[in-house]
């Protein structure tokens, strides 16, 4: 009897990966380190030694804790794949110039030990690290963390200045009162894009972190929803609350230039791990941290929002993967 021939599949699926494109996660982290340089000479330029003390020390010691962590959990050492170092830059770019350095190594403990390596490291975080770290830091030492100075452009000693945001905050009641916005003393919003003007070392230049940006997207590096739906949220909703109240037209331009919005928009919320899959899902996000980012500067006691807002719409990334899926070929419309 001669055997039944089964019929040849139209479509054959082997095991995936199907493709590689040749980018790997080492050769990611550099192309990110790589975006990060115009705003890191940036805040050298404005900072000098003590931009360049606090990197370092973010840096080195993120990748100390990165070895002694997968040496406690007994796991291979990964901080060849540059994970480690990319966090401690972020997290130095979120902190002030003269912040001191043995807090600095703290933070890069929070962001390390507790941001990854407890979730299982690399992959498994829910949380953004630098952002851990950074939230940790300011809930632990609040006056170092909001102590900033005057870039060295400006003073030839280190001069205590208030930030952007915290001047616009000051200016608010003042113009609610009717009083002249002058006697707050407003950066020009040129300082604001160039970075001549106080903050933290990556809060500053705002052209310095839009050109590193711009390079992530055209590498393909990050998805342009999610920092062009962040920055497009906070203007429409900045522009039309300092319309209602009567604001010059500069009101949204200081909140899109000011404090961490750049680099939140353009490094932090992107973070591959925490954010939504779906393009679909990555607007909603964008949309969601933006109202988040617009509310707490707004209405909040705390004149910046960025930081806050992208951890807790890390919270909500899963389920926004959950609910907005695409459809998968011939399945058919979702119930």
């Amino acid at each position: 009897m001669e055997p039944i021939k089964e019929p040849k599949p139209m479509v054959l699926v082997s095991s995936s990966p199907h493709m590689h494109c040749g980018l790997t996660i080492s050769k990611s982290m550099r192309e990110v380190m790589l975006a990060l340089v115009p705003a890191v000479l940036a805040s050298v330029y404005y900072f000098r030694i003590n931009a360049v003390l606090v990197i370092v020390t973010c840096m080195i010691s993120a990748i100390v804790f990165e070895t002694l962590a997968n040496k406690v959990m007994g796991k291979p050492n990964t901080i060849q794949d540059g994970s480690a170092a990319l966090t401690g830059l972020l997290l130095a770019m979120c902190l002030p110039p003269t912040f001191p350095l043995l807090f600095a190594c703290m933070g890069s403990f929070f962001a390390i030990v507790i941001g990854k390596a407890v979730f299982g490291g690399l992959g498994c975080n829910i949380f953004n690290p630098a952002h851990i770290g950074r939230a940790i830091l300011l809930a632990s030492f609040p006056q170092q963390m909001t102590t900033f100075v005057l870039p060295a452009t400006q003073a030839a000693d280190a001069t205590t200045a208030a930030t952007p945001l915290a001047v616009m905050r000051a200016t608010e009641k003042i113009w609610q009162a009717g009083g002249a916005a002058a006697a707050a003393k407003l950066p020009d919003v040129s300082a604001l894009f160039l970075g001549n003007v106080g903050g933290s070392l990556g809060e500053t230049c705002s052209l310095a972190l839009i050109i590193g940006g711009l390079y992530l997207i055209w590498k393909k590096l990050i998805d342009w929803r999610i920092p062009v739906f962040y920055l497009a949220t906070v203007a429409v909703i900045t522009g039309v609350y300092g319309a209602v109240m009567g604001y010059p037209s500069i009101f949204p331009l200081y909140h899109l230039f000011a404090g961490g919005l750049m680099i939140g928009a353009f490094f932090m919320a992107t973070d591959w791990v925490t954010s939504p899959i779906t393009h679909k899902g990555k607007i909603i996000y964008a949309i969601g941290l933006g109202l988040l980012t617009s509310l707490i500067r707004l209405r909040g006691s705390y004149a910046e929002g960025v930081c806050y807002s992208i951890l807790m719409m890390n919270m909500v990334t899963p389920m926004i993967d959950r609910f907005v899926r695409n459809v998968s070929f011939g399945g058919g419309q979702k119930k």
